[in-house]
């Protein structure tokens, strides 16, 4: 694909949530919308269904009604709607109400918009107004309904000027059917006249051939003798069949005329003769060669259909003589009449045929005239009720446009604190907090994890029953220890509405780094509580097996002796930990008290820190788009939300800020808690100091810590001996 054309047009861009975005302040950015860069557009394409925009005015700009717009059709919409405003610039303002003097009326068209604007007023008893609402210009039905043509090519009977021709258009739509009007009446259109007059054509040169056949027979009596004919025709086809094969083999007799034992289950029962018992029987005795008798000794079941066949179509061929015919007669018959039965089998015109041959020849006499010049009539107010609907579209696209654009070429919206973007379905409340970044859904998608929000899939009831939807909110402020699968909350959509809503699914990411901060504590005292609550059960479990096993055994078992060597080697285990934990204390009383805080900081971050780091990381890789794009868009861009914007979405509960608060709770226990705390905290303080100085005190006197070992002492000499000879004067 070749690179866009340069663009001649000095685009201004703005960067927010991490993306550059169009910014689209003027008429001259609209007009030329189609020479930027796909590349730069947030978004590629919407649903039409889902978003916090009307429908109908999404559903004129899905030109293709693949329920999804695209580049290509924002780009139609806005050069559709600038090329009838004085000024593209308009658009902008998103405002429901077109004033008349923003219509361009410079030109035919832009007159006739204003005109057709003020048909529309002037039929909502609003005539004096200079600007039309899109309420005013959707209630077009009324215009349409006073008026038998509106000029879209569909001519009711009403619009008839005769009786005459008002029956005729009654009769087209009873033969070839008519097409509704948006007014709910149903009318002609110039192809249903054509079709019907070609249909009055076929069936009168149809009708005239039949009267040619009729004279090479039996005149008027050929239709009866025909139907005669054709009722008895596959069984007539089946005698003179087996009489066929019994002349070839006479061993088949038996076989082709029923043996006795078919006749038994028929002589048990009541007997009709137009049952199908008798009916599926031969119609008369098998021979090789032999008449098939038309008036007696036939099958009962068939006698009328044969005597109707003598009557209708042997005796006026043949005379009355003839009261039963050979194979020969019979082939001679058929053929006879088979020009008949390819004329029945044509049946041209067929459409027409309920009105009679009588009143289709009385039509196409007539003409159509007068059908004619109701449709030429119908033609020339095309484009005045052509701009009725313009209008409509017009106005819709006045007011809706500006949303559509700010949440398709740019996220201006979203970003915006003022507005809310087409996506956002409402506000959810829920554990003391409420969130603004919900959106409808239809389930949980695969792509939201790649979100990396904390998303919880909440089923919403409309208050008084009846209404449900399903919404993703995304919570970014505040922790996530209480929200969980069944929690309750309550929604308001963005007209106001109440609904309730229950968390059914949740999509875990963290919410903030100071939630990241403590998550490894309270996973530890999650781990503690878990496995306390498991050694009570099994605890519980053990002591109710015991139970129930010194209810059934006859005698206690003898106790067990005591492990010695599992006892000493608890002691030496113990022992070796207290040695260590001791010195580990040692060293920590050694250091000076100004390094105490900043080794206490540096355990608690050695903890913490990972956590924080990985929350960091996710939180600053949020992105809207895999959520949109699971809702049926295609974004363009990473639509980011860091840390301040997603704290902005989400809003804790807080006091207001000249709220009055008491504190005076005869229920709580803050108090009583605070002073155990600090009870604590004073023991655990005045343990490590007696410690300390009990500590450094026995090292200044012995030189050693109490836990070491005393030095041994060196093993004194021995006195030099005395010399020989006595001692020396």
């Amino acid at each position: 694909m070749l690179p866009p054309p340069e663009s001649p047009h000095v685009w201004k861009f703005f960067r927010t949530g991490g993306i550059d975005q169009v910014a689209l302040e003027t008429g001259a950015d609209l007009l030329a919308l189609g020479q930027l860069d796909q590349e730069l557009w947030v978004a590629l394409s919407c649903p039409v269904r889902g978003l916090e925009l009307d429908e109908r005015s999404l559903g004129m700009i899905d030109t293709d009604r693949d329920g999804r717009i695209g580049v290509p059709e924002v780009i139609a919409a806005v050069t559709w709607a600038a090329e009838r405003l004085a000024d593209a610039g308009d658009l902008l303002k998103g405002v429901d109400g077109l004033p008349l003097a923003a219509i361009g009326g410079g030109t035919p068209e832009g007159r006739l918009l204003v005109a057709a604007a003020r048909l529309i007023l002037a039929g909502t008893g609003k005539a004096e107004a200079d600007a039309v609402r899109v309420a005013e210009a959707a209630d077009t039905a009324r215009i349409f309904a006073a008026s038998p043509l509106i000029g879209d090519g569909i001519v009711p009977a009403a619009a008839a000027g005769d009786p005459a021709t008002s029956q005729l258009i009654g009769e087209i739509i009873a033969c070839v059917g008519g097409v509704d009007r948006r007014t709910g009446v149903t009318g002609v259109t110039l192809e249903k006249i054509d079709s019907f007059f070609a249909q009055l054509a076929a069936y009168g040169a149809w009708s005239e051939k039949k009267a040619e056949i009729e004279v090479s027979l039996l005149g008027d009596s050929t239709e009866a003798a025909f139907d005669a004919i054709r009722a008895v025709r596959p069984k007539v086809d089946d005698y003179f069949a087996r009489c066929q094969i019994a002349a070839f083999d006479p061993r088949s007799l038996a076989a082709l005329n029923r043996s006795e034992s078919d006749y038994l289950p028929l002589a048990s029962r009541d007997l009709k003769l137009s049952g199908e018992e008798l009916s599926g029987l031969p119609l008369e005795y098998v021979e090789a060669a032999k008449p098939l008798g038309l008036l007696e000794g036939v099958n009962p079941a068939w006698a009328t259909g044969l005597r109707n066949l003598y009557e209708k179509a042997v005796r006026p061929t043949w005379g009355a003589g003839k009261t039963s015919i050979v194979l020969a007669d019979w082939v001679t018959l058929r053929d006879r009449f088979a020009a008949y039965e390819a004329w029945t089998e044509e049946n041209a015109g067929r459409a027409v045929a309920k009105i009679g041959l009588g009143r289709t020849m009385e039509i196409l006499a007539g003409g159509r005239t007068a059908l004619d010049a109701l449709v030429a009539r119908d033609r020339e107010l095309e484009p005045q009720f052509r701009a009725i609907s313009d209008i409509e579209r017009l106005v819709r696209y006045h007011r809706d446009l500006r949303a559509l654009l700010h949440n398709f070429v740019n996220f201006a919206d979203f970003y915006s604190r003022d507005r809310d973007a087409a996506f956002q379905a409402g506000t959810l409340y829920l554990d003391s907090r409420s969130t603004e970044l919900c959106l409808k859904v239809d389930g949980v998608s695969p792509l939201a994890a790649m979100s990396k929000f904390y998303i919880a899939y909440c089923s919403c009831t409309r208050a008084g029953g009846g209404a449900t939807m399903m919404i993703a909110a995304c919570f970014t402020q505040g922790a996530s220890d209480y929200l969980f699968v069944g929690r309750n909350g309550v929604f308001y959509d963005r007209q106001g509405n109440l609904w309730y809503a229950v968390v059914t699914s949740i999509l875990d990411n963290p919410i903030s780094i100071r939630e990241a901060f403590l998550a490894p504590y309270k996973k530890f005292l999650r781990f503690i509580e878990e496995q306390l609550a498991k050694r009570a059960a099994n605890a519980n479990t053990e002591q109710g097996a015991k139970l129930a096993a010194t209810a059934q055994a006859p005698a206690a078992p003898e106790p067990k002796k005591f492990d010695l060597a599992l006892i000493t080697g608890i002691g030496v285990a113990i022992g070796s930990i207290g040695t260590f934990c001791a010195a580990l204390f040692a060293k920590f009383v050694e250091l000076p008290s100004w390094q105490i805080p900043f080794i206490l900081v540096g355990l608690v971050m050695l903890v913490s820190l990972p956590s924080m780091l990985i929350a960091k990381l996710k939180l600053r890789q949020r992105t809207l788009g895999p959520i949109l794009e699971g809702n049926g868009w295609a974004i363009n861009g990473r639509v980011k939300i860091n840390i301040p914007f997603g704290t902005a979405l989400t809003r804790v509960a807080t006091l207001p800020a000249n709220a009055r608060r008491s504190f005076d709770d005869p229920y709580d226990d803050t108090a009583a808690r605070r002073r155990e705390i600090q009870g604590l905290v004073l023991l655990g303080a005045l343990l490590l100091t007696a410690a300390a100085f009990w500590t450094r005190m026995d090292h200044n006197r012995r030189g050693r810590y109490f836990w070491e070992a005393a030095p041994v002492a060196a093993p004194a000499a021995p006195p030099a001996a005395a010399p020989a000879g006595g001692p020396t004067k």
